[in-house]
């Protein structure tokens, strides 16, 4: 089966190829309850410093879970050979494990109300999310890419699953398997930062669907930071510290790639944007509430007020695309699956 090459990528937006016949879900639909649990996590890491009421990101996981659910629902109702065919493809197959890694965070925050239930969409997230990562890896491995598909949401099966889920499995008392998942992300993160830096630095640019996954590349740091405050209860050492400095400097890196993103048609990968921003503003929350500097409360407020506006501003275009024709959808030319 031939792979999707970056050009072919234009599709994950709608755009760039004739129209088509019958239209489905693409994985990229994931990232949208992913940003939406991360604007979740956001609010809940603002409660520290701001005293802001739980039922706000409460509402937040509700909505994430309501479309997730909807998304997988009409997902596999394509059947099992359209999930292999995206799983074996080299651009779409990254955003298939989100599916599965989002229900960590959201298990994460059903065990504040009810523990139990939450522990076990916990730990059957990360027993997914290790099963989809570590058959991704492997495909990789076997499945001879082409180095020009490559792109930073190769990221997401194994590091942001790996680095997300320690944070969850923490937040409910599992720690060991908390350690486990973070060594997951650690070290996934440490073999694909350099192949992806690679191929950024030195292949032609990214198709342009694909640009927004350049947002990735601050999320990776922040989502460890996090997870690292998970495991430790806030431990303010040389690693976390050392974690600290690089999300800032990949902070300082998103700047050059406005100019990017300005060109850029709106997509559902919009919402990498709005997961990734958000992670790096919980990160940013939870230094705020360790190290209470003077102005902790403002810089927490501004913090959360430029979040919520991103991710407001993302819904709403979001719901006029949906409004205006297909939105969460690729076109299969033929009517027959990839």
């Amino acid at each position: 089966m031939p792979v999707l090459t970056p050009a072919d990528a234009l599709s994950l937006a709608g755009a760039g190829r004739p129209a088509r016949r019958r239209p489905r879900v693409a994985p990229i639909a994931f990232v949208v309850p992913f940003g939406l649990a991360g604007l979740g996590q956001a609010w809940r890491a603002a409660g520290a410093e701001l005293r802001v009421p739980p039922t706000v990101a409460g509402a937040i996981f509700v909505l994430a879970a309501g479309i997730w659910l909807i998304l997988v629902a009409r997902y596999a109702a394509q059947g099992p050979r359209q999930v292999l065919a995206d799983l074996r493809d080299a651009v779409l197959g990254p955003f298939v494990p989100l599916a599965a890694i989002t229900p960590a965070m959201l298990g994460a925050a059903l065990a504040m109300a009810a523990f139990s239930a939450g522990r076990a969409l916990v730990v059957i997230s990360l027993l997914l999310t290790v099963a989809a990562g570590g058959w991704l890896t492997g495909q990789w491995i076997a499945g001879h890419l082409d180095q020009d598909s490559a792109h930073p949401g190769y990221f997401l099966p194994t590091v942001a699953g790996g680095l997300v889920g320690a944070a969850a499995a923490a937040q409910v008392h599992l720690h060991g398997l908390a350690e486990a998942s973070f060594g997951i992300g650690i070290v996934s993160w440490l073999v694909l930062g350099s192949t992806i830096w690679n191929r950024l630095f030195f292949r032609r640019a990214l198709a342009p669907a694909l640009v927004a996954t350049l947002a990735v590349e601050l999320a990776a740091p922040a989502v460890a930071g996090s997870a690292y405050f998970a495991l430790t209860g806030g431990s303010r050492n040389f690693i976390a510290c050392a974690l600290g400095g690089y999300a800032v400097l990949m902070a300082v890196t998103q700047l050059r790639f406005v100019p990017l993103y300005a060109r850029l048609r709106f997509s559902p990968g919009f919402w990498a944007f709005v997961f990734s921003y958000a992670a790096a503003s919980a990160d940013a929350l939870q230094w705020i509430a360790l190290t209470r500097p003077p102005g902790a409360a403002g810089y927490a407020t501004a913090i959360l007020t430029l979040i919520t506006i991103l991710g407001v501003a993302v819904a709403a275009r979001t719901i006029m695309a949906i409004a205006g024709g297909p939105f969460f959808t690729v076109q299969d030319p033929g009517g027959t699956s990839q």
